[in-house]
């Protein structure tokens, strides 16, 4: 008797500023679990900002599968929105990254705040005022300071299963504010795995009655937003051993400060300010161990005789990171870099 998979399809709509998750449901006949062996979908793209009413049809590529622990007999599937003709979708910020080769190597480190919608408040936050300042929550443990674990942690057991590479969880500066980080050997791969992720916690959340704010500066005054700082190598960074080479490629953002912030994030001038570890929206700055710079050299990267990576400190945790990915990748390609 064939065995029926529940593949849930999964794509980025046309909202702007933000785009949001969608997904939804095809059964399949002894599916074998190979992105190869998923069919090609469709959905309607004028419930999604994707599509007029006359010529809604949309695709749906399948990019990348992983096993869904949260589903008996459940894929996680997801895709590239394509146009009827087969070519990208204007939405779809995945096909614009240059790296087919998987030369490029991100970890993306993602920050969220975990709501209640019945207070519009960070969980932990008092009805009627504030918690204490910020001080005690980063990293913390114990009631009234670690808000959130057993999502957190429902979350990360789930990530592991579906086979996503996550490296590591903590509980952030706000209360009730936490981050993940995902790693991969090619810019896609990544985009793929956080996407993945993110869905995961949305669904989590949904699941205890309360939501996933990826805005980044969710609660106004003096409190720390939410990045999605983004780690990034290539071969050169790898194995150059070179100070300069470091510097030429930094200093290769310099001039290219909008093409990156108008893929960093929306409202991300309420997070870059020069407070709380960021450089302003408007400078741009890199630096050793420095985390008020646009760009941290980390200080393993120096130790190890100048082979590592950076960090891009900039995105914002509503970016798409295939889009940070697809900047990045096109300014260090451009970079002059000694020879």
């Amino acid at each position: 008797m064939a065995t029926k998979s529940k593949l849930e399809y999964i794509w980025l709509d046309g909202y702007q500023p933000t785009q949001s998750l969608r997904s939804k449901t095809k059964i399949v006949k002894d599916f074998s679990g190979k992105v190869e062996d998923a069919p090609m979908w469709s959905f309607d793209g004028s419930s999604t900002e994707q599509a007029p009413g006359g010529s809604s049809d949309c695709l749906l590529k399948p990019v990348a599968v992983f096993p869904d622990p949260g589903r008996k007999d459940g894929w996680l599937v997801m895709t590239e929105v394509l146009n009827p003709d087969r070519t990208p979708h204007r939405t779809n910020g995945r096909a614009t990254i240059d790296d087919d080769d998987g030369d490029f190597w991100f970890g993306f480190e993602q920050e969220y705040t975990i709501w209640d919608p019945d207070t519009d408040k960070p969980i932990g936050f008092p009805k009627v005022g504030y918690p204490g300042p910020q001080g005690p929550y980063y990293c913390s443990v114990g009631g009234g300071k670690a808000v959130g674990r057993d999502i957190v942690e429902e979350h990360l057991d789930l990530c592991l299963e579906a086979g996503l590479n996550v490296e590591g969880i903590n509980a952030e500066v706000m209360m009730g504010q936490w981050e993940f980080q995902v790693f991969a050997k090619g810019a896609k791969q990544a985009g793929d795995e956080v996407w993945v992720a993110r869905y995961l916690l949305e669904r989590v959340a949904e699941g205890h009655g309360l939501a996933i704010n990826w805005h980044c500066k969710p609660v106004k005054g003096d409190w720390n937003g939410s990045g999605m700082h983004a780690n990034f190598s290539n071969t050169t960074l790898r194995e150059c051993g070179d100070k300069s080479t470091y510097e030429a490629i930094c200093k290769a953002f310099e001039p290219r400060i909008k093409e990156h912030i108008d893929v960093y994030g929306a409202d991300n001038d309420m997070r870059l300010t020069g407070l709380h570890e960021t450089q302003a929206i408007d400078k741009f700055s890199y630096g050793v161990s420095d985390r008020g710079a646009s760009i941290r050299i980390p200080i393993g990267t120096v130790e190890n005789g100048w082979k590592g990576w950076l960090e891009d400190r900039r995105p914002a945790s509503n970016a798409d990171p295939y889009m940070v990915a697809s900047a990045i990748i096109a300014t260090v390609k451009g970079a002059a870099v000694p020879a």
